[in-house]
């Protein structure tokens, strides 16, 4: 079983900098894949980010990749995600969350564990 918690979000202006962090419970984390989704009003949860369990392999959507980055400290069991150069269709509930295998990960049906979100608001 892990337990995710989301810290960080707030509101930012467009241009500004955020960071959201993920504490995780329990001692598979180190060997867990990670990611970060996020869910707009009125639209589906979308795929943001992942790493791999050791961090040395990360994958971005499109949407936030030269902005966003993605990190952990499995000493930590904490996983982060650095957001750059906000924009307000960024503007959504990030959530984190944890996958039962070494496999990267694109899809919600991919991870068995989720966080219960963090709000991040980017005005214009």
């Amino acid at each position: 079983q892990v337990q995710l918690v989301e810290s960080g979000g707030g509101l930012v202006q467009a241009g500004g900098s955020l960071r959201v962090s993920c504490a995780a419970s329990g001692r598979t984390f180190g060997s867990r894949t990670m990611g970060w989704f996020r869910q707009a009003p009125g639209k589906e949860r979308e795929f943001v980010a992942d790493i791999s369990w050791s961090g040395g392999a990360t994958y971005y959507a499109d949407s936030v990749k030269g902005r966003f980055t993605i990190s952990r400290d499995n000493a930590k069991n904490t996983v982060y995600l650095q957001m750059n150069s906000l924009k307000p269709e960024d503007t959504a509930v990030y959530y984190c969350a944890a996958r039962s295998s070494t496999l990267p990960g694109w899809g919600t049906q991919d991870y068995d564990y989720w966080g219960q979100g963090t709000q991040v608001t980017v005005s214009s």
